[in-house]
């Protein structure tokens, strides 16, 4: 049997579990479920006593002994035990657990418990299905190593890769503390427009789209600068923006079509003044996500953070650590040669800082 035939004949399994759910007049996706607690309060409720706790969460495992099951629900704290009886949860209930998927969303009722293995469990006197899951989850549960499916099917690496979903956590917390930290400085926050009239800001290639109602190209931004600029013109002293910019070049993984760019400009200040907010920044940001500047470093070791950092110009950073000026390459030609010369084959579209960025 095929991999897509496989895949296809879980599906038709899991479409008639569904179905053998509506028959038991079960809605296998109810509109919606009161929880009273996530996996991680259960520990404490455990030392409080308490006799009742909902959780919920994805199914991770599941292990039926007799008349005795294990489900663990996956939440977006962690993870927690439930334990099913069947002379608790009643026999149709029980016999039911068998049109239960990995994957799929439950709730449960019950007791706060830890079982004899010392691990913190809700004891259930009863439990919901909340969305049964029709696609079955990756084989790699525990964590996707296809590349390809990880950047193209995010929502399948987060539910598996707990560290993955552990950055993303990060990611937000970094642009709230960015937030916090740019308004204490008396920053305001600006919204600009992502179509422009013409494209500019940087040396990039824009996406361009059609405006029906004036009959004109528009192009998406590849730069938040023009309009910030224009912004401190018009009396603005400082001003922020977080947003989405858009370049129609080359993808890989560390060069995304649409991505998050933050820019910031400040009347009377030069960029000095710049380089020691962003040193501040930097490290007040890690201080307050991850409680330290010291962080790891891809090459090795760690890096500290904490101002005030070495002062280098790129062009001697080059010549120091790739052997490159890239001054004598200023020629789009020049430069495109000596990427050919090191058995590199250009992108299409690819401009002269991509060129630059490859060969360093």
């Amino acid at each position: 049997m095929s991999e897509s035939e496989r895949h296809e004949e879980l599906v038709s399994q899991r479409l008639t579990k569904s179905d053998r759910w509506r028959s038991r007049g079960v809605d296998p996706y109810p509109a919606r479920f009161r929880r009273t607690h996530i996996s991680t309060d259960v520990p404490e409720l455990i030392e409080r006593g308490e006799k009742s706790a909902t959780v919920a969460g994805r199914i991770s495992a599941m292990r039926t002994m007799g008349k005795l099951a294990f489900v663990d629900l996956k939440d977006a704290a962690g993870r927690i035990q439930v334990m099913l009886r069947r002379d608790q949860v009643g026999d149709e209930a029980f016999a039911a657990l068998h049109d239960l998927d990995l994957g799929d969303f439950a709730g449960a009722t019950g007791s706060p418990i830890t079982s004899r293995t010392g691990e913190p469990t809700i004891d259930a006197q009863s439990y919901t299905l909340l969305a049964k899951a029709i696609q079955p989850p990756p084989e790699k549960w525990h964590g996707i190593t296809d590349v390809e499916q990880r950047y193209r099917q995010r929502y399948l690496d987060l539910m598996s890769n707990d560290e993955v979903r552990r950055n993303f956590e990060i990611r937000s917390r970094v642009i709230s503390a960015i937030r916090r930290f740019m308004d204490g400085r008396g920053y305001l926050e600006v919204e600009t427009p992502v179509l422009h009239a013409s494209a500019g800001g940087a040396a990039a290639l824009p996406f361009v789209t059609h405006h029906n109602a004036i009959d004109s190209d528009l192009y998406l931004r590849v730069a938040l600068e023009l309009h910030l600029k224009r912004l401190i013109v018009g009396g603005f002293e400082r001003v922020y923006e977080i947003g989405r910019l858009f370049r129609n070049e080359a993808a890989d993984s560390t060069h995304n079509p649409e991505f998050t760019m933050m820019e910031w400009y400040e009347a009377y200040a030069d960029y000095n003044s710049f380089a020691e907010m962003f040193e501040e920044m930097v490290s007040t940001v890690a201080l307050e996500t991850v409680g330290t500047t010291e962080v790891p470093n891809p090459a090795g070791g760690t890096i500290d953070l904490a101002p005030p950092w070495r002062r280098l110009r790129m062009r001697d950073a080059l010549q120091d650590h790739a052997g490159f000026d890239f001054e004598e390459y200023r020629e789009g030609d020049l430069l495109l040669g000596l990427y050919r010369e090191r058995g590199l084959e250009p992108a299409p579209g690819a401009t002269w800082g991509k060129l630059l960025d490859d060969l360093v």
